[in-house]
């Protein structure tokens, strides 16, 4: 029984080496083993964020070490702890300011929900301003969610059509100037 949906085909016999696959395949690769996260820290989820970071649960394994504090330097914003009203159009910002393609992660009961707070200063969710691809529950979760949660992550990322998205954009900037 052959597997005709292999994402990479490789044949030693082949002379040269050669590697057959799709653009997708590699884009999506590539893109999912690089993800850099904009930590978004807003309360006690922040803390174990950080303890993902560190040398007993290492995020570095899944490639996503290097946290950027600079949204043009990031593509996946880890929102971590309650949203408030005040704090919801600096997180806003921050995500418009980041370069496309980019990912949300709602880290937490009150990222997700508004958590226990149901107040006029908290926002029921971040996903209200900013789309969310991924929830991770708790209150606050473990670091192991989160790496659960960048995995998931990578797989989404692994099954987007990255290559006709980027074939469509050149495309428009080509017939605008």
């Amino acid at each position: 029984m052959t597997n005709e949906s292999k994402e990479v085909a490789y044949n030693s016999k082949i002379e040269g080496e050669i590697i057959v696959t799709r653009a997708d395949a590699v884009i999506n690769w590539i893109r999912s083993h690089s993800v850099w996260p904009m930590p978004m820290g807003l309360a006690c989820c922040a803390i174990e964020l950080m303890a993902a970071g560190g040398s007993r649960f290492d995020i570095s394994r899944f490639g996503m070490e290097v946290m950027r504090f600079s949204p043009r330097q990031s593509d996946c914003m880890i929102v971590a702890g309650t949203v408030t009203y005040k704090m919801a159009e600096v997180v806003r910002r921050i995500y418009d300011q980041m370069a496309e393609p980019k990912w949300v992660v709602a880290m937490g009961a009150c990222a997700s929900t508004g958590g226990m707070y149901r107040s006029y200063a908290v926002l029921q969710g971040v996903d209200r301003i900013v789309p969310v691809d991924v929830y991770v529950s708790g209150c606050p979760p473990r670091p192991e969610a989160l790496l659960d949660a960048m995995i998931k992550l990578q797989e989404k990322i692994g099954h987007e059509n990255s290559a006709e998205r980027l074939f469509q954009r050149n495309a428009k900037q080509i017939r605008a100037s």
